[in-house]
């Protein structure tokens, strides 16, 4: 069979499928660029659904996430976000809450103060946004309400008992239970296969059915994020009601339903708004030239060329492709961009597994200049139409920091606007 072979033209092409390529395409079309995007499925599944901006600085937990990014641009001047303001980030992260709100996901606005959003083991995390499936729990817990938190029969990632147990002391009218989730009865079963379940009102019914003789008196009912995988905040009110009670949505661990949830938003709606969106094929070379870039992708059935007049690098780090190691040295595969590391890998970790300062090889990474364009070693752009984002990015440890959405949304935000600035 003949091979198909399609050519695209746009502006902006952003390569990657995480929260920052995603964040990137929004800002995109918001500034009215013609823009594609393309990525394989990336870490989304990963994330919890929580945004956060900075958590943590000088190794404590921050409750202020703007005056944290104030000390953030005294202590670590080269640090990504350390490049933009307080207002910039705010306006970054208002524009992508904002747009997940019309697609279909509710979040909460960003405030002055983190959230402490609540994670499947018992414990909490500082966060700046929540899906607002998410938001009743954290009121919950801080007001000491009755509660009764719930899991299922075979279910895979997340224990109600375990729950209970580590947030007892803090959390004394907290009480668990589990059920047998309908027509899933003598099976395994997992967060995702829940929520494609729950799309259905006789599924929904059928567990508010189960779950309002164990309310004893409990005001808020949580659960795993289940809440179906395209429009949790209708769900979640009609089975409120049902139920009688106030409900929220706990994370799981990973894979889970809270990032395909967002992935999935994104599939359905980009089309619709306009981007070239090609969520399942990877680029396999780009070559630049004087007026822009040609990108190459393989499918299988069809070749892609996309000819771009400027490329938005936002590929992540190990999990998702964007970075790679071997016994010697660290690489970025597509373009071979220069990496910020030492000269030997004995220099990437520390001596303790548990170092409170964190493994240098997490700060390794692209170095950009202040419009977000990668550089050389001297300093230098290595092209005038490449820019990058995200995780990527050198001078940040987003896990240790609690600062994975922020330093996503943020940089993408930048440097779209330094892509559409260049091109206007």
């Amino acid at each position: 069979m003949k091979r198909g072979h399609r050519r695209i033209e746009t502006q902006l092409a952003v390569i990657g499928t995480g929260i920052a390529g995603f964040a990137a395409s929004i800002f995109a079309l918001k500034r009215g660029l013609d823009v594609a995007q393309f990525g394989h499925s990336g870490a989304m599944a990963y994330t919890t659904g929580y945004l956060d901006l900075l958590g943590v600085h000088g190794q404590r937990i921050r409750q202020d996430p703007w005056a944290a990014l104030d000390e953030l641009r005294r202590d670590e001047p080269q640090h990504p976000m350390s490049k933009l303001s307080n207002p910039t980030i705010r306006t970054a992260f208002d524009g992508f809450t904002d747009a997940l709100c019309d697609m279909g996901i509710g979040y909460t606005k960003a405030g002055e103060q983190n959230l402490s959003g609540l994670l499947p083991n018992g414990v909490a995390k500082p966060t700046l946004s929540v899906p607002k499936t998410m938001l009743p729990g954290i009121a919950a817990r801080e007001a000491g309400a009755r509660t009764l938190v719930l899991d299922f029969d075979g279910l895979q990632g997340f224990s109600a008992k375990a729950f209970e147990v580590n947030f007892a002391e803090r959390w004394p009218a907290l009480k668990s239970a589990r059920l047998t989730f309908p027509d899933m009865e003598n099976r395994q079963v997992f967060p995702e296969v829940l929520a494609r379940s729950l799309e259905n009102r006789a599924t929904q019914e059928a567990l508010a059915g189960l779950i309002r003789p164990l309310l004893n008196g409990a005001e808020y009912v949580g659960v795993p994020a289940i809440l179906g995988m395209h429009a949790p905040d209708e769900i979640r009110a009609r089975m409120e009601h049902a139920i009688g009670a106030t409900l929220f949505e706990i994370p799981t661990i990973p894979p889970a339903v809270p990032g395909i949830r967002l992935r999935e938003c994104f599939e359905r709606a980009f089309p619709d708004m306009g981007v070239k969106l090609e969520p399942q094929l990877k680029v396999s070379n780009v070559e630049f030239g004087r007026s822009g870039a040609t990108l190459f992708l393989h499918g299988p059935m069809e070749d892609l060329e996309i000819e771009a007049s400027a490329v938005l690098l936002a590929t992540g780090r190990f999990l998702s492709g964007g970075l790679k190691s071997d016994q010697h040295r660290l690489s970025e595969p597509l373009l071979d961009l220069p990496i910020l590391q030492p000269d030997g890998r004995q220099e990437w970790f520390r001596h303790e597994y548990l170092d409170p300062r964190g493994h240098p090889i997490n700060r390794l990474g692209i170095e950009v200049d202040s419009a977000f364009r990668p550089v050389m070693p001297d300093g230098d752009p290595v092209n005038e139409r490449l820019f990058a984002a995200g995780a990527i990015l050198a001078h940040q440890d987003w896990v240790r920091q609690r600062s994975g959405a922020g330093l996503a949304i943020a940089t993408a935000y930048a440097a779209t606007e330094a892509a559409a600035a260049m091109l206007a």
